[in-house]
């Protein structure tokens, strides 16, 4: 769908969608709209239950005798309530009630209303956005699929006052978008089209946009000592893949060669920031490995690396958006099968840290992956901090549900930032507790440590077991176990995978360490 900005006003004829405050205030331009149709808007509102409540939505096929072919009303609730998040949702609501019902291109007039935070052209921005969001379908492999079925809105004209500005906050919002598309598209496509070679192809498409791609393969992790990683991916016909992606927006800093063993190495300037690092887990499909899981719902576990999938997205956000600061991207990518070569429980490996690990359960797989990977990103970018995101563990789908993702870190002012950029984009996190009684669960007699506790705490032990390849580094553990998918649309997100965790890093980077 395109979307274009205009000048304030109503459109002489078509679809338009106009705003109804609380208690049937209209807008300025539903009130003139509503005298072109000789009051059909009062008397439609006033015949039904519609109020002009946030979530409302009331749709008007060929109102009176006007010239309109449709008229959407949209609740916009109580004018204290509508911040950037309730416009974003209007947004996506209109789009929703649009692109089904046949239309193939829409105006919305969007007005000035008192009491509100945002001036029009904020309002048309976070609407444009929210329709951007929602305006997302997962349907390539459709092929029979009737077009009354298929969304219909190819256009969708914002009409505000000083439609320039709209146009020019909304450009980085529309980059923003793009990302939260893409990682959507990983996480949607199925095991035998996303495994580890061919999302790490997928990521390397991200150098158009001027984002540094890496790929190591198992002969570079072996010579690194990521026995972790590589103990996952083992009983896989795939090779497992780790792809480094860096966006230098702050200024890049200088390579020094101090030989083989530092040839990678970053030293950073005092003048160039340290690079934020953002590492994901990428397990492409997860059987359990040998501890099998039961095959009712694995074929879910195809969005097993929606921790990945979200921080390549992030990437493509930032470098979309030409964002300044300093991005590393780290990305772990196995597949966890059963095999005559699968790893074992009770084998015992050796992580890049040189910290052994006894493998109790085969399907604790992605901290071992995350192990290797958060060492790896420490070790050679010595970032200012470093957040992981994985669907790790389903016990926090049993503290959490479907409505927050956990946060585990050994920082609080990392924690606030975190969370406070979580609730502006409608990406809440809970934060979860870490303690010395919790790390004592996964002490191991025949390792330094195993890799699951007792039946209670899984999260938490889990997120202990992470903490122990941070190295002292700023870090934040986000288990988005149940935030990744979604089983049924909502405001700006629809039925699928959510793209959970891009607008809220690229927040989180906006907000705290973007250069001006």
């Amino acid at each position: 769908m395109k979307l274009t900005f205009a000048a304030p006003g109503l459109p002489e004829t078509g679809v338009v969608a106009v705003f109804v405050l609380e208690d049937r205030e209209l807008s300025a331009s539903a009130r003139l709209l509503n005298d072109r149709l000789r009051g059909a808007l009062v008397r439609a509102i006033e015949a039904g239950r519609f109020k002009g409540k946030r979530d409302q939505i009331l749709s008007l096929p060929a109102p009176a005798e006007g010239p309109y072919d449709r008229v959407v009303l949209a609740g916009l609730g109580k004018p204290g309530e509508l911040d950037a998040l309730r416009l974003q949702a209007v947004g996506g609501q209109i789009y929703a009630a649009l692109a089904s019902e046949g239309v193939k291109a829409a105006a919305v007039a969007v007005d000035a209303v008192d009491g509100a935070e945002l001036a029009p052209a904020e309002m048309a921005a976070e609407m444009a956005f929210g329709a951007k969001l929602r305006a997302y379908r997962f349907d390539k492999y459709l092929t029979k699929e009737k077009d009354e079925d298929k969304p219909s809105l190819e256009l969708l004209a914002v009409h505000c006052d000083n439609q320039g500005r709209a146009k020019k906050l909304f450009a980085p919002k529309e980059a923003v978008a793009a990302g939260v598309h893409f990682t959507r598209d990983l996480v949607s496509e199925p095991a035998n089209v996303i495994y580890p070679e061919s999302l790490a192809a997928e990521a390397e498409g991200l150098r158009d946009l001027g984002v540094e791609v890496e790929v190591l393969g198992e002969r570079e992790m072996k010579k690194l000592g990521m026995g972790a990683l590589l103990g996952v991916g083992q009983g896989s016909e795939r090779e497992s893949q780790l792809v480094v992606m860096q966006w230098w927006g702050a200024g890049k800093p200088e390579a020094e060669d101090k030989g083989k063993k530092a040839k990678r190495a970053r030293l950073v300037k005092p003048e160039a920031p340290a690079p934020l690092a953002f590492i994901g887990k990428g397990v492409t499909f997860d059987t359990g490995g040998i501890s099998i899981k039961p095959s009712a719902g694995m074929e879910d576990m195809k969005w097993d690396m929606a921790g990945s999938a979200a921080v390549i997205g992030l990437m493509k956000a930032v470098a979309g958006r030409k964002a300044k600061a300093n991005v590393v991207g780290v990305v772990g990518l196995v597949e966890n099968m059963p095999s005559g070569t699968a790893q074992r429980p009770g084998d015992i490996v050796t992580s890049m840290s040189g910290q052994t690990i006894e493998v109790l359960n085969t399907d604790a797989e992605g901290r071992l992956v995350l192990a290797d990977a958060m060492w790896y990103t420490k070790d050679r970018f010595k970032p200012k901090l470093m957040v992981d995101l994985a669907t790790l563990t389903g016990a926090i789908i049993i503290a959490l549900g479907n409505e927050m993702a956990g946060l585990f870190s050994n920082d609080d002012d990392l924690a606030a930032k975190l969370t406070a950029a979580g609730a502006k984009v409608g990406e809440p996190l809970w934060r979860m507790p870490l303690g010395e009684e919790y790390d004592k669960l996964i002490k191991s007699e025949a390792a330094d440590m195993k890799n699951i506790g007792n039946r209670g705490a899984g999260s938490i032990t889990a997120a202990q077991f992470l903490q122990r390849f941070t190295d002292g580094v700023p870090w934040a553990h986000l288990d988005i176990a149940g935030v990744a998918w979604a089983k049924k649309d909502t405001g700006t997100v629809p039925k699928g995978g959510t793209g959970f965790g891009v607008r809220l890093l690229d927040r989180f980077i906006a907000d705290n360490y973007e250069r001006e």
